[in-house]
């Protein structure tokens, strides 16, 4: 059983760690509020777009583009899929981590013919560890997600595409459903389908189109053009979205610390008091036991002629 002085250090540990979860907590709960606003100021651009581009197919007919299934099914590729994951530099974030790495497992498991691109730390030492190989590693991108590095991403692996080494590319990140709720999500961003609602977030209500589009230089052009800014915009939602996902799984996993050390610290002080408690009645017992001691000593003097 432990001492009164070793009790006395762990609740110090203890104290001083849980400051430091505090603080954690405090960094993580500012840095998902920021990056949760800029979430909500880009993502209605970006969901814009994706909605144009399925109204551009249910109005003009005989629109060809390689970002699109063609008509006849025959024509499908299976060749190499592209597989984006994307995970954090830093652990301390429960679950996080584990949920994405175990949506790509499971992508890859259905497809081994995939290449692997991922953004974080923890992601690339997993999959070095699995002896998987990595394509790509985009370094620096998980901690600050920028729209010039989501370019950087969705352009290197547009050239990818379009050279015909990827016929498929997804992405797996962690969505926020609201500010206690996170989940792994795959989505497939290349090819698309010529009736799908295209960005997971966009509104279905729509208005319907009256007057014909008009096009220059041609549909094709135009489709092609928006659809490289759709995948930019796409990749910084998901990075931006794994962001504020990755500060809320840290946000639990901090309050979670937090009050495993005060029931921690709770049981201790009562240990420690306890032990305080044998201490002191042990003195007193022993002071009592002293004083009686002196006083027979005493009375054997007096009786002694």
């Amino acid at each position: 059983m432990e001492n009164a002085k070793e009790i006395r250090a762990r609740i110090k540990s203890i104290r001083d760690t849980e400051k430091i979860t505090n603080a954690m907590y405090m960094i993580a709960s500012s840095k998902m509020r920021k990056a949760k606003n800029d979430l909500d100021k880009t993502r209605p651009y970006f969901d814009a777009l994706g909605r144009e581009i399925k109204r551009v197919f249910r109005t003009v007919e005989g629109v060809e583009s390689r970002y699109f299934y063609p008509d006849d099914a025959s024509k499908l590729r299976n060749g190499t899929y592209g597989l984006l994951v994307i995970t954090t530099d830093k652990g301390l974030a429960g679950a996080y981590n584990k949920s994405v790495i175990k949506e790509a497992e499971r992508l890859l498991s259905e497809h081994p013919d995939t290449k692997l691109f991922v953004v974080g730390e923890y992601g690339r030492r997993y999959f070095l560890k699995q002896n998987r190989a990595v394509e790509r590693s985009f370094l620096y991108t998980a901690q600050n997600p920028t729209m010039d590095r989501a370019r950087e991403i969705s352009y290197y692996l547009l050239d990818l595409f379009d050279r015909g080494e990827l016929t498929k590319i997804f992405v797996v990140y962690s969505d926020l459903k609201n500010s206690l709720t996170t989940k792994a999500v795959s989505t497939r961003l290349l090819p698309f389908h010529h009736h799908n609602n295209y960005p997971a977030h966009s509104n279905k209500n729509e208005p319907e189109v009256s007057v014909p589009f008009e096009f220059y230089p041609s549909v094709e052009a135009v489709v092609n053009s928006v659809v490289k800014s759709w995948l930019s915009g796409y990749i910084y939602s998901a990075l931006v979205d794994s962001f504020c996902s990755e500060q809320s799984a840290r946000m639990t996993a901090m309050s979670v610390a937090n009050k495993n050390a005060e029931k921690l610290l709770e049981l201790l002080t009562v240990q420690y008091n306890l032990l305080r408690q044998e201490a002191i009645t042990e003195e007193i017992t022993e002071v009592i036991s002293g004083a009686k001691s002196l006083k027979r000593k005493r009375k054997r003097e007096v009786l002694q002629p």
